[in-house]
C-alpha cells in the first residue's frame, strides 16, 4: 500500500503560482501551516511573500488560518504578520501566541490599541510584559478626536444660507489671542481633546480666564445659578461652568483640608487575620461531614472521610479512610483544607464511630480536630509513581488488543460463521482459541500486578456470598481437574457466609488460587476447599497438592514458568507468580494468605448481615 507524502519544502511553496485567487489562498495556507508548526523557518522571503499575497486572500480564509495556529507555536515574525491584520484575524493568534519577553516588547509598539487590549486579558503573560502594556495606557485608553463634518453638497441655496448665518458671528469675534508656548511633556502624542481644551479656545472663555488670573486675596466662589443664563448678554453656560470650576479648584488648593479618616484612625478598619485552632465535627453514615463547630462551615461541610470520594483540593489520608471502611475509630489522622478561610491549612483529626442503640447500625462519626504540633505535619504523603509499573500497564494494553482480535477470528473459524471450514482448520482454530484464552488470563494477571504496584486498583466494597462463588469456580475448574485426574470437593459450614470486598477482585483471587492448585494436582488426588467464618472474617482453607508439598514457602513463591514448562495446565507465568499475586491481592482486600505445610489459608473481611448487626446491638 502506497503512502501519501506531503511536500513541506519552503522553496516549493514559494515558487507556487499565485496569479489566481485559489493559488494565493493555497500558498497562504501552506506557508502559515509550515511556519506555524516549525517545519520551515520564518525567513524574510516567506514573510514578504505572506504580506504580498495577503490582499488576494479573503478575510475568512485568513481568519481560519489564524484559528488553526491556536494549537501550534508560531514564531514572532509570523505572529507580527497576523497582528498587522484585521482584529478578527489577529485575535486568535494573539490569544494563544507564546513568545519571549523580548519578542513581546518588540511587537507591542506595532500593535493597534484593540490588539493590545486582547493581550491585557491574558493571565499567562509575565510581569515584564504587563508593565510594557501599561506604558501604552495613555494612548489606548482615550477617546478619539471629533471628526470634521464633510462639506455640504446641497448647492448654491445652502451656501447662501450659511453665509447669512456666519457673517453676523464673524463681526463680533475678536482677534485670536497670541499663541502660548506650552512646556514639553513626556506623555506620548495623543488624539484626545478634552472639553476644557475646546472651551478654552473660545474668546469668551479666554476673557473669563484672564479675569480669574488677576491677583485676589480670597476669590469668592460664585453662586451656582439654578436658572439658565440669557444668551443675549454674550455669555455661554459652558464657559461660566468652566470658570466656576477653575475658581473652586484654586480655593481648594489654598485652603488646607482635614486628613482622611482612614489615615487618622487606621485601627478602626484594619482586621487581623484569624486562624481557628480547633473544631468539632459530626458525619453521617456515608462519612460526609454534616455539622461543624469552632471553624468556618463552608470549606468543611460536605467533606468526606472516604479517600476515593474526596475531591482534589481538601483531602484526608488513608488512616481516616481505612477506619471509615471498617467502621472503626481513628486518631491523629491527617486532613488538609484548601482556601483562605480560618479553617484552611493542616489538621490532625480524631473520631469515634457512633451506632444506633436500637438497631446497631452505623450512623456516623463524632470527632475533634486540632492544628499539628511543631514536630508534626498533616499534609498527606504523596507516593511517587513507579515508571516501570506504568510502562508495564501500557504494554499490557498493547498486548490485549491484538490477542482479543486473534481469539475472535479463531472463534469465527471454529464456528464456521463465514462459511464451511475443513475439520483440520477448525481444530487449529480451536487450539489457537484455547491458547489465546490462557494468554489473555496471563495478561490480566500482569495488569492486576501493575495496578497493585501503582496503587491504581479500583475496589468497590460490597457483599460477596461465599457458597455461590465457590460453586461457580469449581464448575469452571472441573475440566482441568478431569484432565489432571484429580477430584474437587467443597466444605462450607454456613451458606449465609459473605465476604466484604469487591466482587470482581474476590472472585479473581479465589479463582486464580484454586486454578493454580488444581493445575498441580495429580491422578487420584482429592483437592478440597472449606469455608467458615465469624463476626470479623471469613476463612477459606485450600488443600495443598502433593506436587507442591516438597517446596518450602519461600521456595514455592519462586517457582517460575520455565520449571513447569512440561506440566500441562500449569499457569503461564508460573506457580510462584500466581501465588505472589494472590497474596498481594488479598492484602489489597484487607485480608491475608498463609502458606502452610498441608493447606493454604485465606482470610478476608466478613460482611455484616442483618442478623449480625441485631446480635451485636443486643
Amino acid at each position: 500500500m502506497s503512502l501519501l507524502r506531503f511536500d513541506d519544502s519552503l522553496e516549493t511553496v514559494l515558487s507556487a503560482e499565485t496569479s489566481s485567487p485559489f493559488g494565493a489562498q493555497s500558498t497562504w495556507r501552506q506557508l502559515v501551516d509550515l511556519m506555524g508548526r516549525g517545519r520551515v523557518p520564518a525567513n524574510d522571503a516567506a514573510i514578504r511573500r505572506l504580506r504580498a499575497i495577503r490582499g488576494d486572500v479573503p478575510p475568512p480564509v485568513r481568519a481560519a488560518s489564524a484559528r488553526a495556529l491556536a494549537f501550534a507555536t508560531p514564531p514572532a515574525d509570523l505572529v507580527a504578520v497576523f497582528a498587522e491584520d484585521e482584529l478578527v484575524v489577529a485575535a486568535p493568534v494573539l490569544r494563544a501566541a507564546n513568545l519571549s519577553d523580548a519578542e513581546w516588547r518588540t511587537l507591542l509598539p506595532r500593535l493597534t490599541p484593540a490588539a493590545r487590549s486582547i493581550l491585557r486579558h491574558r493571565r499567562d503573560l509575565s510581569l515584564e510584559v504587563g508593565r510594557a502594556l501599561e506604558t501604552f495606557g495613555s494612548v489606548d485608553f482615550v477617546l478619539a478626536a471629533p471628526q470634521a463634518l464633510p462639506p455640504t453638497a446641497a448647492g448654491p441655496a445652502a451656501e447662501a444660507i450659511a453665509k447669512d448665518v456666519v457673517a453676523p458671528i464673524a463681526t463680533v469675534i475678536p482677534e485670536p489671542l497670541p499663541a502660548i508656548e506650552l512646556p514639553e511633556t513626556i506623555a506620548p502624542v495623543s488624539p484626545f481633546v478634552s472639553i476644557a481644551a475646546v472651551a478654552a479656545g473660545l474668546p469668551v472663555v479666554a476673557e473669563a480666564l484672564r479675569q480669574a488670573e488677576r491677583p485676589v486675596l480670597a476669590p469668592p466662589v460664585p453662586p451656582v445659578s439654578t436658572t439658565r443664563p440669557d444668551s443675549s448678554d454674550g455669555t455661554f453656560q459652558i464657559a461660566e461652568l468652566v470658570a466656576r470650576i477653575d475658581a473652586y479648584q484654586r480655593q481648594r488648593e489654598a485652603t488646607p483640608t482635614a486628613a482622611p479618616i482612614l489615615e487618622i484612625q487606621p485601627e478602626l478598619f484594619a482586621r487581623e487575620p484569624h486562624q481557628a485552632e480547633s473544631f468539632r465535627f459530626e458525619t453521617d453514615a456515608n462519612g460526609i461531614i454534616r455539622w461543624v463547630e469552632g471553624a468556618a462551615r463552608a470549606p468543611l461541610i460536605g467533606l468526606s472521610l472516604d479517600l476515593a470520594a474526596t475531591p482534589g483540593g481538601s483531602r484526608v489520608d488513608g488512616v481516616a479512610a481505612g477506619a471509615f471502611r471498617r467502621r472503626a475509630g481513628f486518631a491523629n489522622a491527617r486532613l488538609l483544607i484548601d482556601g483562605h478561610s480560618d479553617a484552611a491549612g493542616q489538621w490532625r483529626i480524631t473520631g469515634i464511630p457512633v451506632f444506633d442503640r436500637a438497631s446497631g447500625r452505623f450512623t456516623g462519626y463524632r470527632g475533634t480536630a486540632r492544628r499539628p504540633r511543631a514536630d508534626e505535619t498533616a499534609e498527606p504523603v504523596r507516593e511517587t509513581r513507579n515508571p516501570a509499573a506504568d510502562a508495564l500497564r501500557q504494554l499490557v494494553h498493547e498486548l490485549r488488543t491484538p490477542t482479543n482480535a486473534i481469539a475472535g477470528f479463531a472463534e469465527m473459524i471454529e464456528t464456521q460463521m463465514l462459511g464451511p471450514v475443513p475439520a483440520a482448520y477448525r481444530a487449529h482454530a480451536s487450539a489457537i482459541r484455547m491458547q489465546t484464552s490462557g494468554l489473555l488470563a496471563a495478561i490480566d494477571d500482569i495488569d492486576m500486578a501493575a495496578r497493585i504496584e501503582t496503587h491504581a486498583l479500583d475496589l468497590r466494597t460490597g457483599d460477596v456470598p461465599v457458597t455461590p462463588l465457590i460453586d461457580r469456580i469449581l464448575a469452571d475448574l472441573t475440566p482441568l481437574a478431569t484432565l489432571r485426574g484429580a477430584s474437587l470437593e467443597r466444605r462450607i459450614s454456613d451458606d449465609a457466609l459473605a465476604i466484604l470486598g469487591d466482587d470482581r477482585a474476590v472472585e479473581r483471587l479465589i479463582a486464580r488460587l484454586m486454578a493454580t492448585l488444581v493445575a498441580s494436582g495429580s491422578a487420584g488426588e482429592r483437592l478440597g476447599v472449606s469455608a467458615c467464618g465469624d463476626d470479623v472474617s471469613v476463612t477459606l482453607v485450600f488443600d495443598r497438592p502433593a506436587a507442591l508439598a516438597a517446596y518450602a514457602e519461600e521456595t514455592l513463591l519462586t517457582i517460575d514458568a520455565e520449571v513447569e514448562l512440561e506440566r500441562e495446565g500449569a499457569p503461564l507465568l508460573g506457580t510462584g507468580f500466581a501465588l505472589r499475586l494472590a497474596r498481594n491481592l488479598a492484602a489489597e482486600l484487607r485480608g491475608s494468605l498463609t502458606i502452610g505445610d498441608k493447606v493454604l489459608t485465606l482470610r478476608l473481611p466478613a460482611a455484616f448481615s442483618a442478623e449480625m448487626e441485631q446480635a451485636s446491638s443486643n
